[in-house]
């Protein structure tokens, strides 16, 4: 997986995500009755109506003022019972006035029983992915993550690390659930919808999108989809099938990585290799490794500075006292006993160098 992690410049993180914590809350707070009342709306201009309607009643058969009619009209909607029609002798009551109030509570149990199934249906979730939805149109510079199965964790889990914002777009509606619910910015892509998945995303404010499903062919029609709506974002997928990585790259991919391949190579240097780190990969040069190598007693690099060997061996960095040392390449830096050479490359020069 370290093909995987992107070089990405560290930073205080805690401050972000407890930012985005409370981002969650204050949108849950406002915008969740908003949702509540979107889902009921109706029937509540239904359930006004119907008081109109009863203060009419009223006001005309029970020869009520229009204040009192409607506190008579709104008590017998709800079903209240603090007014009764004709001092509740309906054997004498106005048979036309009868039929209506009849109607009219029918009509206003019917309408409750609406509001309630609107509210109930309205469940916490709805109002977490709404609160998703209005924080991610916030953003800019983002990265969007596409397909969080294996790869897709471990990617956004290096950008959790280094304090990126990032939406992940799944077809899983159970991760994309429990994503929401820890107060992950997580988007839920229907096969159909690919191009509402990204805007919902924010693919015209993101900088980057990474695509890691695990199928191939959804790979490829996300990276198409994308560079079409952005063609200036940059594009960075991998391919599960190293013979695709033409196509995706003709698809629209700025970078695309076959982990089969990387791991392949990692585990073949790693056989002859005893001081492999890891693996680099550019666009240009592909993939080549890096190798640790500890400077032994009497070696002829202690008191070298590291600029006198860097572009004979390909080192990059020293790591000293187990820690990269910053002053590597200043002048003041000299080698000892004990410094660890990353080296990108070929290590021949090393062996050459110790006489072996």
């Amino acid at each position: 997986m370290i093909l995987l992690r992107i070089a990405l410049q560290t930073h205080a993180t805690d401050g972000k995500r407890e930012s985005r914590k409370i981002g969650f809350i204050i949108y849950r707070i406002l915008y969740g009755p908003l949702l509540y009342l979107r889902a009921v709306y109706r029937q509540i201009l239904v359930l006004l109506s119907l008081f109109i309607i009863g203060a009419l009643i009223f006001g005309y058969f029970e020869q009520l003022p229009p204040l009192l009619a409607l506190f008579a009209s709104v008590s017998t909607v709800t079903i209240i019972g603090l007014f009764t029609p004709n001092n509740g002798n309906f054997t004498t009551m106005n048979k036309t006035e009868g039929v209506l109030v009849m109607g009219l509570i029918l009509a206003s149990v019917t309408s409750g029983a609406s509001v309630i199934q609107g509210l109930v249906g309205v469940a916490g979730k709805d109002v977490k992915e709404e609160a998703t939805k209005r924080l991610v149109s916030k953003l800019k510079g983002h990265i969007i993550v596409y397909g969080y199965e294996h790869t897709g964790v471990y990617v956004t889990d290096e950008l959790q690390k280094s304090g990126y914002d990032y939406v992940i777009i799944t077809r899983n509606a159970d991760v994309c659930n429990d994503l929401v619910s820890k107060n992950f910015f997580a988007i839920l892509e229907s096969k159909t919808d690919p191009i509402g998945a990204l805007r919902s995303a924010g693919i015209d404010e993101a900088s980057l999108v990474i695509v890691t499903d695990t199928n191939d062919a959804e790979n490829l029609r996300f990276v198409l989809t994308a560079r079409k709506l952005r063609p200036d974002v940059r594009i960075h997928t991998v391919v599960n099938d190293p013979s695709l990585a033409e196509t995706a790259k003709d698809a629209g991919a700025n970078l695309v990585i076959a982990p089969s391949v990387a791991v392949g190579r990692l585990l073949a240097t790693s056989a002859e290799n005893r001081g492999l780190v890891g693996l680099t990969y550019s666009e240009k040069s592909g993939t080549q490794h890096v190798t640790g190598y500890v400077i032994p007693e009497s070696s002829p690099l202690i008191g070298k500075r590291p600029e006198e060997i860097a572009n004979e061996s390909g080192m990059i960095g020293v790591l000293r006292d187990g820690k990269i040392d910053g002053t590597v390449f200043r002048g003041s830096f000299i080698l000892r006993k004990g410094d660890t050479l990353l080296i990108l490359g070929d290590m021949s020069w090393i062996k050459k160098l110790e006489g072996r």
